[in-house]
């Protein structure tokens, strides 16, 4: 898998390697089939989190890293449910397929503390690893709690898409704002503009798929 760090130019006095230009590609694909409601989304994604996997191997992110796995079901259980929509959950202008919803006020607030929880106990736990737990096995983890956050808000915006829940693009602005951060932080200059190019996406599907939802109401 040698190829797949290859050089192919420099940005910002930073190189881009093919595994970086790959991932944004298929990232970007299976975020823009998402925000319009396309359930062909789900297999680019398949794709996509395989690179994800070895782009953070790379980077020595583990905790994004033990995340693709987790996506992985994420996204079996996603295509199921668009595809799969129970009674009375069936989009009025796509028939056989998942509507979008969305969460009540009090399930959103314990989202948001549930993601606070969990992001500062796996942090921890990460902070740990390579300093003070399996020294000389895992180089330490340089933002330990940064990462955790991101892969925690990248959960729940995963999971809350699978359901077809409109809060599933707040969640993702969170993400994409903290992976500016996160990839800037740890040196990368390619990564945080394809963020921005998530951001835009994530804001455009955040419109739609709220029209989506009136319409379905």
């Amino acid at each position: 898998m040698e190829f797949l760090n290859c050089i192919l130019f420099e940005l910002g006095g930073k190189p881009v390697l093919l595994i970086d230009l790959l991932t944004s590609v298929f990232g970007l694909t299976t975020v823009f089939l998402a925000g319009r409601n396309s359930k062909y989304n789900f297999y680019v994604g398949y794709v996509y989190t395989a690179l994800l996997f070895l782009m953070f191997w790379n980077r020595h992110l583990y905790a994004n890293l033990i995340l693709q796995p987790i996506s992985l079901g994420i996204n079996i259980m996603g295509q199921y449910r668009w595809s799969h929509p129970k009674k009375g959950e069936e989009s009025s202008d796509k028939h056989g397929e998942l509507k979008v919803s969305m969460l009540s006020w009090t399930q959103r607030g314990l989202v948001a503390v549930s993601v606070l929880v969990l992001a500062l106990v796996w942090g921890w736990l990460m902070s740990m690893m390579g300093t003070k737990w399996f020294v000389g096995y895992f180089p330490a983890n340089p933002l330990p709690y940064l990462d955790c956050c991101v892969t925690v808000l990248i959960l729940t915006a995963q999971t809350l898409s699978a359901m077809k829940k409109w809060d599933c693009w707040i969640a993702w602005l969170f993400v994409n704002v903290a992976n500016l951060t996160l990839y800037l932080k740890a040196g990368l200059v390619f990564m945080p503009v394809v963020s921005m190019l998530y951001l835009v996406n994530g804001i455009w599907a955040l419109v739609t798929w709220f029209r989506l939802y009136r319409k379905n109401a």
